[in-house]
């Protein structure tokens, strides 16, 4: 028998696909990550290709595959984590979606979601499913979906559409799509629908009522370890044979990859978004503060470990927009270089409201502002503020995530592509005044479902041999006075203020 040298993690986000290959030690052994397009259809709507992010996966698993030598046999199994709340729906006999994806940043389900706040039923749907009611969650978009792609209700009660978050997409693609694919999603994809009942992790038919969504095309919920869901097949695309099994969505991801595994143990992603979670156990935690309540990940037969989280919809998201929507610079590590010329940000605060304010604050109402400018001001004083935006945004969810849980947080955890920005790691740690730490392996999305698969199949043995693979890279000391740090926290506010009721 081939021993198994290696797991594998699929990681589907916003903007790329990779795929990484982990060995024993929870290290890179290879990897090979591809971009894919960001389609705008109007103000407030973003899609994606879901064809191109199957073929993009195809080909960072192939490419991996190559660069590492590895064969199909020496490879434990594919977990999957994935850019959440985004939809698909396609034909489950053609493998052809009938629409773009709906990305999770998109707005278009807003006029229904007022409708379900004007009918008073916010705090029942709240307490049913942990969620703030929004448009950011998948259960508007795919009403959206069935009001205004002609023939698709009929065609999902009658067994001609299937409908699922990207997890479900590409699980199902890789176990042989219309030739006997899975159709399944895990419970932290799940819980991301405003259609699970987050106690009991099952689709609740009131709130499909409600939706007016049929169950029959939604995807079965799975625990996120201990079960393989298939297997890639060898006359497909992938051209392998290996065991699918272990799915999270990215944020939980994250926070299993940073070894989080014990109540009070919290991270920051610091993506495309913003994702603030910390691990509740096994206890749900309602917010009172304008957090989510959702599943951390389940093993199966166990029950579920919960966690609460504050959401950013742009941080990342928002250098690349200074790069290419201002102009402002022609590479995105080119803006950490603009901002140190300065020692501050002069006077200029950077609300990215650019589709609403999530959390604590859960305006969709609010656009994006560049407040206190004055003569003064320079394109570095700029860059110093899209840094900082994202810094003051993960500040508000913090002290929120403190109320809420009773947990005093006293250092943070961080990964993410923005960790990579020293001026940003600073400032977070002197805004916060407590220390931000950097993993050795900062790849933890990635790591995270990793581990998930590597649970399933035997090739770790359980959480406290993970827990002892993570270690520090980097700690961020903070280095500011009180003073000045509410002084900055207060305008701030007051430019979130300047965002607020500029949609009627």
């Amino acid at each position: 028998m081939v021993e198994k040298k290696y797991v594998g993690s699929l990681d589907q986000g916003t903007t790329s696909t990779r795929f990484i290959l982990f060995d024993q030690e929870g290290q890179i052994a290879a990897s090979h990550q591809m971009e894919h397009k960001q389609i705008f259809p109007k103000p407030g709507w973003v899609e994606h290709d879901a064809l191109e992010i199957w073929e993009r996966s195809i080909e960072v698993i192939d490419k991996t595959m190559l660069a590492s030598g590895a064969t199909a046999e020496e490879v434990a199994g594919i977990g999957i984590t994935n850019q959440r709340e985004t939809v698909v729906v396609w034909n489950p006999h053609t493998g052809v979606p009938y629409y773009n994806a709906i990305v999770w940043q998109d707005l278009r389900g807003k006029e229904f979601i007022d409708t379900l706040v004007a009918s008073g039923r916010a705090k029942e749907i709240q307490r049913k499913t942990g969620l703030q009611v929004s448009p950011y969650f998948a259960g508007s978009k795919i009403a959206w979906l069935f009001n205004h792609v002609e023939g698709l209700r009929e065609k999902a009660n009658s067994g001609d559409a299937l409908i699922g978050t990207i997890d479900s997409w590409l699980t199902w693609k890789l176990t042989g799509g219309k030739n006997g694919g899975v159709h399944i999603t895990d419970v932290t994809n799940a819980s991301r629908y405003l259609l699970m009942d987050i106690e009991t992790l099952e689709w609740d038919d009131e709130l499909l009522e409600t939706f007016d969504i049929p169950k029959v095309a939604l995807p079965e919920i799975v625990p996120s370890i201990g079960r393989v869901y298939g297997h890639t097949k060898k006359e497909g695309p992938i051209g392998r044979e290996i065991a699918v099994c272990g799915i999270l969505g990215d944020q939980q991801a994250a926070l299993f990859g940073q070894a989080c595994f014990e109540e009070g143990m919290g991270k920051n992603t610091y993506g495309t978004g913003c994702f603030l979670l910390v691990n509740t156990g096994e206890k749900l935690c309602h917010s009172t503060q304008g957090l989510l309540t959702t599943v951390a990940y389940q093993e199966e037969g166990k029950a579920p470990v919960y966690a609460l989280e504050g959401s950013i919809a742009v941080a990342g998201s928002l250098v690349q927009w200074t790069r290419d929507n201002l102009g402002l610079v022609d590479s995105a590590p080119e803006i950490d270089k603009l901002a140190e010329t300065v020692e501050d940000n002069g006077g200029v605060y950077f609300v990215p409201a650019f589709s609403g304010l999530y959390a604590p604050y859960w305006r969709s109402d609010a656009r994006g502002v560049i407040a206190g400018l004055t003569g003064y001001a320079t394109s570095a004083h700029i860059a110093r503020a899209v840094l900082e935006a994202t810094a003051f945004q993960a500040n508000d969810i913090f002290h929120a995530m403190e109320a809420d849980s009773g947990i005093d947080i006293t250092t943070l955890k961080v990964d993410g592509g923005l960790i990579n920005s020293r001026p940003l790691m600073q400032f977070q740690a002197d805004i916060l005044n407590i220390p931000v730490i950097r993993p050795a392996v900062a790849e933890t999305t990635a790591l995270g479902s990793a581990y998930a698969a590597g649970l399933t199949t035997g090739f770790w043995s359980n959480t406290d041999e993970l827990a002892l693979q993570w270690q520090e890279k980097r700690r961020w000391i903070p280095d500011m006075a009180e003073e000045e740090r509410e002084e900055k926290i207060h305008f701030w506010h007051k430019a979130v203020d300047r965002t607020l009721n500029w949609v009627d």
